[in-house]
């Protein structure tokens, strides 16, 4: 049986933190097969972080596409990703969606392949999005990257990138080209419990040299 003074947290408990139910392993709640989380990942809510999924808005099974996050992701409160189902047919005169009424305008009906669709929205790993920030269709956003609060991301965010705004901008990169490239050979969030939980002290350091002995 798993430690949790050996292993930390056990990835299967919904509430982690003792006495603090704000904060849950979101794996454990969804129920969509088209959302996929990742171990320790968490969404933080006061008001219930179990309802994670109504925070991914226009989510259709007719469209096909997925929302797949990594491991250990920190999701604050109100973020909000926008999957294709929310787009309307842009290369007719209008935008309206008259299909969807009925009451004689069928015809307004869009073909599946009428309807812009950017595909998968894909979170990497070790991935923090900041609070009341809005991810759009399609996006992939990189290991180790950052939102600020309250940013609109509408394009791809490279790994170890900090970006911000509306629409999200990069504020700068978090280590230099070297460092980025090593961390995305170790892949600590791939390693087992036990190697993670005794090696807590350098994952919260900045001594590249050091985790990367741990891999020699």
């Amino acid at each position: 049986m798993q430690s949790d003074k050996v292993c930390g947290p056990c990835p299967g408990n919904t509430y982690p933190m003792a006495g603090q139910p704000r904060v849950c392993y979101i794996k454990n709640v969804v129920k969509n097969p088209k959302i996929i989380v990742g171990d320790y990942t968490y969404y933080d809510d006061p008001e219930n972080p179990e309802k994670f999924e109504d925070n991914v808005l226009y989510h259709y099974d007719f469209i096909g596409d997925k929302l797949i996050i990594g491991k250990f992701c920190a999701i604050a409160t109100g973020v909000k990703f926008i999957m294709n189902g929310a787009n309307h047919n842009m290369s007719s005169f209008t935008t309206y969606p008259f299909g969807i009424f009925g009451a004689g305008w069928q015809a307004g009906l869009p073909g599946i392949t009428d309807l812009p669709n950017k595909g998968d929205t894909i979170i990497g790993n070790d991935v923090w999005i900041g609070y009341e920030s809005i991810v759009m269709p399609g996006v992939r956003i990189g290991d180790g990257a950052i939102v600020a609060a309250k940013s609109v991301v509408t394009k791809d965010v490279p790994p170890y990138t900090i970006v911000g705004g509306d629409p999200a901008q990069i504020i700068k990169q978090r280590f230099d080209d070297q460092v980025v490239v090593k961390l995305l050979s170790i892949k600590w969030w791939d390693w087992p419990a036990e190697k993670i939980t005794s090696n807590i002290p350098l994952l919260v350091s900045n001594d590249i040299r050091k985790l990367q002995a741990l891999e020699e």
